[in-house]
C-alpha cells in the first residue's frame, strides 16, 4: 500500500479513484457484486455465470438488423484470417516484407471497385459512419462549398458521426424528407439545392429498407458541380444496380455483411470508393501493382493522403489506420461467392423478406410503405407501447427488429415503429414464431 501511495503522490493524485475522474460518476460501477479476496478461478466462474444471463440470436428468433446483419459466415474465412501473416500484420510500410498483405488488400480494392462500379476503392475506413463523415468532408474539399444534404431518416450512428465531422469542418448539414412512399422527396431536393450545396447523400436501400428508385434522378437534379454520395448495403449489389451506374461520385457501405459476423457489434469495415478524378481527395490508403526490377509482379502503397505521409496542409484526413484484417475477410467472402453466388444470395434475401411481408400483411398489421420494393428490411407500425412489446417479445423469445424512438420524433409510449430484417439464416420456424408473437400483441 505504501508503494501505491508513493506512486499516487508522484502523480499528484490523492487516490486511485482520481485516475478515473474523466469518467462521469453516474457511469462508474462501484461494485460488480463480487466478494473480496476471490481467486482468479472463482472470479472467472462468477463472470461466466453473469455471461450466461445474456441472450443471443442462437436462443431467440431474431429479426434485428439495422446496420449489423446476421448473415452466414463460412468457416474458411476464420481459418484464413487467423493465419499469422494476416492476423498480426500491420500497415504495410515496408513493401519488401509486406507483399502478402498488400496483395490481399489490392484484391479487396479490386473486388469492391467492380462491385460498386467505382474507379478506385481505398483499404479502408473503420465503418460506414466514418466513411460517411469522410465522404462529406471530401465533397466539401472538391467543390469548395459548405452545405451537404442528408436524409432525415438516416441511422442515428451515421448521423451523429456525420455531425461530428461537419462541426469540425464548419459544414452545414441540411436534412431532407422522404415522400409518402418512403422515397426521396425529389421536389424538396430541387427546391433546396443552391450555390452553397456541396453534396447530397442518398441511401439505396434506405433506412426503411426501401429500394429507392428516386436515387436514379438525383445526379441529374444536382448536376456535375455537386457531389452525389451513395450509401449502399453491399450485399444487395448482387441484385441491385451498383451506385456507379446511378451517377454516384462517391460510394460507401459497411462490409460487415461480407463475412464479418456480428461479433457483439464490431469490428466493422468502411467501404469507400470514388471516381478516378477525385482519387487524390480520397482518405485512406490505396495499394497498387507494378513490376519489380526482375519483371515480377510487385505491390506497393501508391497513395496515402493523411498527415503522417504528406504535408499537414495537403492532408485530406487524419484517419490513422484501416481495418485491414476485416478487408481481407470481406475479399475472401466475395471471392468465395462470386458473381452468381452474390446474385443468388440477394435473391434468397429478397424472397424470404417478401414472404414474411405477405404473411404480416394478412394479419392486418400496418405496413406504412407496403407499396415500395424492399431488399431485406421493412417497416412495421404497431399500436402498442415499447414496454409492452419488449415484455411480450421476451416471453415469445422473439427479437422483432430495431425500434425507432425519439431521435426520429416517434413516441414509443403509444406506438412502436420497427425496422424488421430478414436474412438467409431466418427459417420457417422463425417466421412462424414472429407471426405468433405479432398476433399476441395486436
Amino acid at each position: 500500500m505504501d508503494n501505491i501511495n508513493d506512486i499516487l503522490k508522484e502523480m499528484g493524485l490523492n487516490s486511485i479513484d482520481d485516475l478515473f475522474s474523466d469518467i462521469p460518476s453516474d457511469l462508474r460501477i462501484s461494485s460488480m457484486g463480487l466478494d473480496s479476496g476471490l481467486s482468479e478461478d472463482e472470479i472467472r466462474r462468477k463472470a461466466m455465470e453473469y455471461a450466461s444471463m445474456n441472450k443471443t440470436i442462437t436462443q431467440y428468433h431474431s429479426f434485428l438488423g439495422f446496420g449489423c446483419y446476421n448473415h452466414y459466415v463460412p468457416a474458411i474465412i476464420s481459418a484464413i484470417i487467423s493465419r499469422g501473416e494476416f492476423l498480426t500484420a500491420y500497415t504495410p510500410y515496408q513493401a519488401e516484407i509486406s507483399q502478402g498483405i498488400m496483395q490481399a488488400l489490392w484484391e479487396y480494392q479490386s473486388l469492391m471497385a467492380e462491385l460498386l462500379e467505382m474507379d478506385a476503392v481505398n483499404s479502408s475506413n473503420y465503418d460506414v459512419s466514418t466513411a460517411l463523415g469522410e465522404a462529406i468532408r471530401m465533397a466539401v474539399n472538391i467543390t469548395d462549398k459548405d452545405e451537404v444534404l442528408i436524409p432525415k431518416f438516416t441511422h442515428p450512428f451515421k448521423k451523429s458521426v456525420a455531425r461530428v465531422y461537419a462541426r469540425g469542418s464548419n459544414i452545414k448539414l441540411v436534412e431532407y424528407p422522404f415522400d409518402e412512399s418512403g422515397r426521396i422527396d425529389l421536389e424538396f431536393l430541387k427546391n433546396n439545392i443552391n450555390e452553397k450545396t456541396a453534396a447530397v447523400y442518398v441511401e439505396y436501400p434506405n433506412m426503411f429498407g426501401i429500394i429507392d428508385e428516386n436515387v436514379a434522378a438525383v445526379k441529374e437534379i444536382i448536376g456535375d458541380q455537386r457531389i452525389m454520395i451513395a450509401g449502399v448495403n453491399p450485399i444487395s449489389l448482387g441484385v441491385l444496380t451498383p451506385p456507379g451506374q446511378l451517377g454516384a461520385d462517391i460510394a460507401i457501405g459497411d462490409g460487415q455483411v461480407f463475412g464479418l459476423g456480428l461479433n457483439f457489434g464490431g469490428p466493422m469495415l468502411g467501404i469507400f470508393g470514388t471516381k478516378i478524378e477525385y482519387i487524390r481527395k480520397m482518405p485512406g490508403k490505396i495499394m497498387g501493382v507494378t513490376r519489380d526490377s526482375n519483371g515480377k509482379l510487385a505491390f506497393a502503397m501508391i497513395l496515402q493522403t493523411r498527415e503522417q505521409h504528406i504535408r499537414r496542409e495537403r492532408a485530406v484526413t487524419n484517419m490513422t489506420s484501416n481495418m485491414g484484417l476485416m478487408a481481407v475477410a470481406s475479399a475472401i467472402y466475395v471471392s468465395l461467392l462470386g458473381e452468381s453466388g452474390l446474385r443468388k444470395l440477394g435473391e434468397i434475401n429478397m424472397g424470404l423478406t417478401n414472404n414474411l411481408i405477405e404473411r404480416i400483411r394478412d394479419t392486418g398489421i400496418d405496413l406504412p410503405f407496403q407499396g415500395s420494393p424492399v431488399f431485406n428490411e421493412f417497416y412495421i407500425k404497431l399500436k402498442v407501447s415499447k414496454t409492452y412489446l419488449n415484455l411480450a417479445a421476451r416471453k415469445s423469445k422473439v427479437i422483432p427488429g430495431a425500434i425507432l424512438g425519439q431521435e426520429f420524433g416517434f413516441d414509443t409510449r403509444k406506438e412502436v415503429n420497427i425496422i424488421t430484417n430478414v436474412t438467409e439464416r431466418n427459417t420457417k420456424e422463425d417466421f412462424d414464431a414472429y407471426i405468433d408473437f405479432l398476433m399476441k400483441v395486436i
